[in-house]
């Protein structure tokens, strides 16, 4: 009976003691459970996101990797190069918000002559041209590999439709006289409802049997809705072959806001945008 008595008093005085100890720790030394804490706790669905918190958990989004479709390299002139890839998106409404590419140009011994990196971005299901102008040289290339990684997935929302932006009245002509060798002309019409900062334009220029002769690019600024205009460039150095076909391409980066001035909405009003 005694020792009954005494497990009973000294639980009791251990209980008043941890329930002290667990008040002091809860109300003095624990810091409160917040949606700034860094770390998922409350109802929270992820690290200070969902549940209680506001702010929305942004989506862990996964895409199959791009697949490269051609890579090759001509002469931008004397000592220099010009490489082109291809880059297929294969995903239906996955983008990449941005990606890593690598071009590594070699010799006949496999040496390495150059590389040259970037970054760039691709929509969901397309396929975009990436190139490098003007590579300086001191060997002659015999392959050109192309790499491309650490792709940010996002899902593409936001838009009503991919950016509208195509290319008319498409010629390539030889200069007869002058300076230069060759010259391609275009009419950019940006027929999407936003104004542009920037849009980036490539010409490949191929021979009957599809294979890459010269290729170039040039950048566009303040490109408004509804608005045409033409561009030109010029190859100054001659290349061989005889150009059968012009592909041309224009692309403006949407997944980078500050690439947006304004959005233009029915009834005239538009949509002002972060500068």
């Amino acid at each position: 009976m005694r020792d009954a008595k005494r497990f009973i008093i000294a639980f009791t005085y251990l209980s008043i003691v941890i329930a002290l100890g667990l008040f002091v720790y809860f109300t003095f030394i624990k810091a409160p459970e917040t949606c700034g804490d860094g770390k998922k706790n409350q109802n929270e669905t992820g690290i200070d996101c969902g549940g209680v918190c506001t702010t929305v958990c942004e989506e862990n989004v996964v895409g199959e990797a791009l697949e490269i479709k051609e890579v090759a390299f001509v002469s931008g002139g004397v000592g220099v190069y010009d490489v082109l890839s291809k880059v297929y998106n294969p995903n239906d409404e996955i983008g990449a918000l941005s990606f890593q590419y690598v071009f590594i140009l070699k010799d006949a011994s496999g040496n390495i002559l150059a590389e040259k990196s970037g970054t760039s971005f691709i929509l969901p299901q397309e396929t975009k041209s990436l190139m490098e102008l003007n590579i300086p040289l001191t060997g002659v290339p015999a392959t050109v590999t192309f790499t491309a990684s650490n792709a940010e997935w996002k899902r593409f929302s936001g838009y009503q439709d991919k950016p509208q932006i195509n290319i008319y009245q498409r010629r390539y002509d030889q200069i007869s006289s002058g300076a230069g060798f060759g010259e391609a002309y275009g009419l950019v019409s940006n027929e999407s409802p936003y104004d542009f900062r920037s849009l980036s334009v490539k010409v490949i220029l191929r021979d009957e049997a599809g294979k890459l002769l010269a290729v170039n690019m040039t950048e566009m600024r303040s490109v408004k809705a509804n608005e045409e205009r033409d561009f030109r460039l010029l190859w100054p150095a001659a290349f061989p072959g005889t150009v059968a076909t012009v592909e041309m391409e224009a692309d403006a980066d949407i997944y980078n806001s500050d690439n947006f001035m304004q959005q233009h909405l029915p009834g005239g009003k538009f949509q002002e945008f972060s500068k």
